[in-house]
């Protein structure tokens, strides 16, 4: 029987890994799964890193050395990260040359304290991308109110932006707006656009994880069974529907004469790349958010458990383009029990920003913390 993880890229949809640690790197294991199970891109994120760095002994020497070299807690963190991210590019560099610049991607995120702060986010961006060093490197940028116009100028610089912390559709059409304009930029100035690439990461099983909460607060209020039943038929249904429709959308521009335009001149789609698909509630199929969400021009960043789950009992077949008018149906059942989801997802996002600031501060804590005892130059 194939690899469902395979059939993935023969639908359209690349598999990517969310997931870095040195080890993983060291021992083989990122390269079995790029040869293996057609894994074709990585992402990282603060949280990753923290979980790699504090949480085991592959780092220690390197924090040693980097701290009796002088190096700051943030310095230290940036070098290691920085290693691991230049290491997996090379790895993934012929995925990137064998799908001309579609695929092979490593991305890095600016720190998780700027995401409101426009320039500070343009600065740390051209700084990375300079400093790793690889034509196959994407930097991470939320994709808040302060990043979308940090987004436009990046890719009118040429750098492959992976926009992080999408959960709404407007602001997904808020980001492609900012992308199409970093390409006219570009365009304008003679740059190639074919050498600059993007993905949104639109964020899925979380919008759930809120929305349930909401119904299940509900069903007490609920006087009639069938107001009950209704309540319980919309679990499970938002994160789905909310992504459908928003691919929806990505194809109507996709299909728009401005971007056809760019198109023709080599400009690359920025492809909706599904995040946070690991299934947070054990009633719910643990591949149900990479089931449903296969389509064309996608890619799907898995978490470990959820890769092997897909590899091991996942079914691949086209299903984004499925149930558009049940999506929309959910939509409106969510606004007329008081749950807008413009309200889910602005929250969503807010907190998002909060839990990456908090594993990224307690990370440069656990650096300090295990360098303070290495001798510093005088």
């Amino acid at each position: 029987m194939s690899n469902p993880l395979i059939q993935l890229q023969q639908l359209g949809q690349s598999p990517w890994y969310d997931n870095i640690r040195r080890g993983l790197i060291m021992s083989g294991e990122l390269q079995g799964l790029i040869a293996e199970d057609g894994v074709c891109g990585l992402t990282s994120n603060p949280a990753i890193f923290e979980k790699a760095i504090s949480g085991s002994a592959e780092y220690a020497g390197a924090l040693r050395a980097l701290a009796r070299a002088g190096r700051s807690p943030q310095e230290i963190y940036e070098a290691v990260a920085i290693a691991d991210i230049q290491w997996a590019a090379d790895l993934l560099l012929p995925v990137y040359e064998k799908t001309q610049g579609r695929d092979g991607f490593v991305s890095l995120e600016v720190s998780p304290h700027l995401a409101n702060n426009t320039a500070g986010t343009i600065e740390e961006g051209l700084r990375l991308a300079a400093e790793v060093g690889r034509a196959n490197l994407m930097i991470k940028v939320p994709g808040t109110q302060a990043g979308v116009p940090a987004i436009a100028q990046l890719i009118g610089a040429g750098i492959n932006v992976n926009v992080t912390l999408l959960f709404a559709l407007d602001n997904s059409l808020q980001v492609a707006e900012a992308y199409l304009a970093g390409l006219e930029k570009r365009a304008a100035r003679g740059g190639d656009l074919a050498a600059v690439a993007s993905v949104a990461s639109f964020f899925i099983s979380r919008i759930d994880s809120m929305v349930d909460q909401q119904l299940q607060d509900q069903l007490p209020k609920a006087g009639k069974a069938s107001q009950r039943l209704a309540l319980r038929n919309l679990a499970g249904k938002a994160a789905i529907a909310n992504a459908k429709l928003t691919y929806a959308s990505y194809q109507q521009l996709c299909a728009g004469p401005r971007w056809q335009q760019l198109a023709a001149k080599g400009a690359r789609p920025q492809r909706l790349l599904w995040a946070s698909t690991s299934t947070k509630n054990p009633a719910y199929r643990d591949v149900i958010y990479v089931e449903e969400l296969i389509g064309a021009d996608t890619v799907n960043t898995l978490p470990d458990a959820t890769l092997r789950a897909f590899r091991d009992h996942g079914v691949a077949r086209p299903t984004l383009g499925e149930g558009l008018e049940e999506a929309r149906e959910v939509m409106a059942s969510l606004e007329e029990l008081g749950i807008p989801m413009a309200e889910v997802t602005r929250k969503l996002q807010e907190e998002a920003v909060r839990l990456f600031v908090e594993p990224f501060d307690k990370l440069l804590a656990a650096i300090a913390a295990q360098t303070a005892a290495t001798p510093r130059p005088a």
